[in-house]
């Protein structure tokens, strides 16, 4: 189906607008402090479809958590900022991909600026989040309420203090609970800018309704052409927004149907092999096969087998060596040169004999190598192999907890 014409911006290295194939997003639900529970839950939502992930970073406390878990994260991160622009400074300083700024909350035209042009010196992009339930009282006084074209001038308005700093790195939001306010108001917005478009329906609560509220509204957009990246905004684990998201393109013709559910670690400092190499040999190896799992391929096995223990397999390097697990357990350890074909084979074996006979024929020893190895990596590259400690002290800076 034709698409509008937008300008397309980068989160990391997923195209949004410009003909970009439209993403899928959601949010962790987790305090982004736990970095660790934050981390299992970004790689359960990539496993499940999502390309672009969004983190809420609403104390000091969360921006040193995104600076630990960005170099980690196997798809671009979001910070999500509240009331406090130097909590947006601090997300960038934290090396995150983009931000979300609602401008109903941060509403001092100074700090909009000073974000902005933080942002644009980063080469960050920013979504203008506007939300219908917290949009600045002068507006919403001025329309009469949340109205589509309320939510528009909060937008442009939003827009207009940018392009004083010369940033235009942008896409835009102007999301209702009410569905057809939400849909005039991203059809208002689609005439008035060509940035790309995030859709969604806020608050779209529990399933079902929540799930039928959403596909009306960000089904109408997409199916005359209006939306680039979009997003389920449901009262559930935020692994189902994934998965309805993905479902709807799908639907629609928008996103291929996937076969193998490959997901990868973006290459860390602990990463001891090539992991895009590896991917993208496996992705290829698995290209012509039918097997619906979710196939995890990790750098290291220090990190990997417990943050992507929601797929189904995966594969882990280390010290010249395959980690290969099922469900987060290991089951055999090959050599590095033999991981994809391990891979596969293992993939094959669970759709012929199921889960709990290849689980069951593990290796004794498996566990106890891995171990080992990764308390060989912790002593040659330390425990902060990625230098997390140089961007949280530049967060801590800008957050005056130094």
């Amino acid at each position: 189906m034709p698409r509008r014409s937008t300008r397309q911006v980068h989160v990391g290295a997923v195209a949004v607008g410009g003909g970009a194939p439209i993403s899928v997003q959601s949010m962790t639900t987790t305090k982004t402090a736990d970095v660790d529970a934050t981390l299992t839950q970004i790689y359960a939502l990539a496993a499940a479809g999502c390309d672009i992930v969004r983190c809420t970073c609403n104390e000091p406390e969360a921006a040193e958590g995104l600076a630990r878990i960005v170099p980690r994260s196997p798809v671009p991160i979001v910070a999500d900022i509240h009331f406090h622009h130097k909590l947006a400074l601090a997300a960038l300083e934290a090396g995150v991909h983009a931000l979300r700024l609602n401008p109903g909350n941060i509403r001092k035209p100074d700090q909009i600026k000073a974000v902005a042009t933080a942002a644009r010196d980063h080469g960050i992009p920013i979504r203008i989040g506007v939300n219908g339930g917290s949009l600045d009282p002068d507006i919403e006084q001025r329309f009469g309420g949340a109205t589509p074209e309320a939510l528009v001038a909060s937008a442009v308005r939003e827009l207009d203090y940018f392009r004083e700093v010369d940033f235009d790195d942008v896409k835009i939001s102007v999301k209702a609970s009410n569905v057809p306010v939400m849909i005039d108001a991203y059809r208002l917005l689609a005439e008035t800018v060509d940035h790309p478009l995030h859709l969604g329906v806020t608050e779209a609560g529990p399933v079902p309704a929540g799930l039928v509220k959403s596909t009306a509204g960000i089904g109408t957009l997409l199916a005359e052409g209006i939306g680039d990246t979009i997003r389920y905004s449901l009262t559930a684990d935020p692994v189902e927004e994934a998965r309805a998201g993905r479902q709807l393109l799908e639907a629609l013709g928008l996103r291929a149907r996937k076969n193998v559910d490959l997901i990868a670690c973006p290459s860390c400092g602990r990463a001891e092999v090539d992991v895009i190499k590896v991917a993208t040999d496996a992705q290829a190896a698995f290209a012509d096969r039918q097997i619906p799992l979710q196939i995890a391929v990790m750098g290291c096995v220090v990190n990997g087998p417990g943050e992507a223990r929601d797929a189904d397999l995966g594969i882990a390097a280390g010290r010249g060596r395959g980690h290969l697990f099922v469900r987060g357990k290991i089951v055999r350890v090959v050599p590095e040169s033999e991981m994809v074909a391990a891979l596969v084979a293992e993939a094959e074996a669970i759709m012929s004999e199921g889960f709990d006979a290849v689980l069951a024929r593990a290796d004794a020893d498996a566990e106890a190598i891995a171990a080992a190895t990764r308390d060989e990596l912790i002593q040659i590259q330390g425990i902060d192999a990625n230098r997390d400690a140089d961007r949280i002290n530049r967060v801590r800076v800008v957050t005056d907890r130094t």
